[in-house]
């Protein structure tokens, strides 16, 4: 069990909207605070698998998701363990600082303000003041009003225009009675490059260490981080660790590149404490999995823009064809269309995939699928048996053509609605477009 005074106190960066710029804030403030000597343990709110990899690049720790809609009191606080040897957690949020969804989950709504609130974390809101001044203060006194009992540290001012354009926006903060922590200037250099699932990954960024130190640098010159640091803060008495979920097989081939590389860091790290050994390889590199592991497992990813090279991939597909005549298969959105009969590409070209299931998916016309889900398998999958509730989040372009094998479960987003996308199976083979999280936890 973790000591709960051992957990290091923290701050949740967020922001009333997505693309306001707190991932910047984020990458900057971390480096920043390694550099000072700090042990900085990173922390993402909600479901996201692209972000946990730019902070451990900025901080050099591990990231975790905190999901207080997908995870029960276990997960939290075996993930929340996480942070012991840290001096502080920052975290960042989702979307808008309150936004979640409608139906309650193992823990809560699942926005990053419950997060805070259940750790004890202020608040650091970054305003987008651009096309404002003194009105950006009602803003943020909505925000730090609208749950008085959340802890809020105060707000930075992105995409400052000029000094008098920061002079009148603290005016305003000021008069509102919300501290300003810092306010940084309009920069049109200082963006991570995005594609259509939010940013690239953090592996293909032409040059992150020269971007991230410059965020460092940008955040010192204009954040007051010695009163950031200082306003971080802690709940006692969080739940103490629990053990990590079991592993789904003891040698688990793992797809592992540009195509396949979607997978929560909270999943990996619960595979291993279980024991399990993991054995990369890569798809593109036309590499068969591992002929010794118990399962293979193809993680979701860019399989529609590496396409053509996977469609070319001999070995890789013998491999994973070997493999599927004794020992499981499993595919989660983009793994789950790479182990179908074809995907097509945006430009309407159809390459033929592994064959394993026959799914046939589409991005020529694209359909936006964001959201949790709440599943209940129909057949097993690894890991888990049939009849057991899982809990996932699904996030794609794609569209089914065709379906044709058994659904492995019924699939219902948060508020319960069913949704078409249910997954597939055939003999030892199984693939979902949501990616899991984690399993329902029983009632304590």
């Amino acid at each position: 069990m973790v000591d709960p005074a051992s957990v290091p106190p923290g701050l949740m960066i967020s922001a009333p909207s997505s693309g306001t710029g707190k991932t910047t804030v984020m990458l900057g403030l971390l480096r920043a605070l390694a550099e000072e000597g700090l042990t900085v343990q990173p922390y993402k709110s909600g479901p996201d698998y692209i972000d946990p990899a730019f902070h451990r690049a900025a901080c050099g720790r591990a990231s975790f998701n905190l999901d207080t809609w997908a995870m029960g009191a276990d997960l939290l606080g075996t993930v929340t363990a996480q942070s012991q040897g840290a001096d502080i957690c920052i975290a960042e949020g989702s979307m808008g600082l309150y936004d979640g969804v409608a139906t309650r989950g193992q823990s809560g709504f699942g926005s990053s303000a419950e997060t805070a609130r259940h750790m004890g974390w202020p608040v650091v809101l970054v305003v987008d003041v651009s096309g404002q001044a003194q009105s950006a203060a009602a803003t943020a006194l909505g925000f730090q009003a609208y749950q008085p009992d959340l802890p809020f540290a105060g707000v930075i001012l992105n995409r400052v225009a000029s000094p008098r354009h920061e002079r009148l926006a603290r005016l305003g903060m000021e008069k509102a009675g919300v501290t300003v922590l810092g306010a940084l200037p309009r920069r049109g250099d200082l963006v991570l490059p995005e594609r259509h699932l939010g940013l690239i990954q953090a592996a293909e960024h032409p040059d992150l260490e020269a971007a991230i130190a410059a965020y460092a640098d940008f955040l010192r010159a204009h954040v007051d981080l010695d009163t950031l640091r200082n306003a971080a803060r802690g709940q006692r008495g969080q739940d103490g660790a629990r053990p990590w979920p079991s592993a789904p097989a003891g040698r688990i081939a793992l797809a592992q590149d540009a195509a396949f590389s979607f997978t929560y860091p909270h999943q990996l790290e619960g595979w291993r404490a279980a024991g399990a050994e993991i054995l990369p390889f890569s798809p593109l590199a036309d590499e068969a999995p591992d002929a010794g592991a118990d399962l293979v497992w193809l993680p979701g990813g860019y399989p529609e823009l590496h396409a053509g090279r996977l469609a070319a991939a001999s070995r890789f597909r013998a491999g994973l064809i070997r493999h599927a005549r004794s020992r499981p298969v499993h595919g989660e959105c983009g793994g789950y269309m790479a182990l179908g009969a074809a995907l097509i590409d945006k430009e309407g070209t159809a390459h033929e995939m592994a064959g394993l299931l026959g799914l046939v998916t589409s991005y020529e016309k694209r359909k936006f699928h964001l959201g949790y889900r709440r599943v209940d398998l129909l057949s097993p999958m690894p890991g888990h048996a049939a009849g057991t509730q899982l809990l996932g989040h699904e996030f794609h372009y794609s569209t089914i053509l065709e379906q044709p094998d058994a659904p492995l479960a019924r699939v219902a987003d948060a508020d319960g609605a069913p949704v078409p996308e249910t997954g597939s199976c055939r003999g030892h083979v199984t693939g979902t477009f949501f990616h899991l999280i984690t399993a329902q936890e029983a009632p304590r």
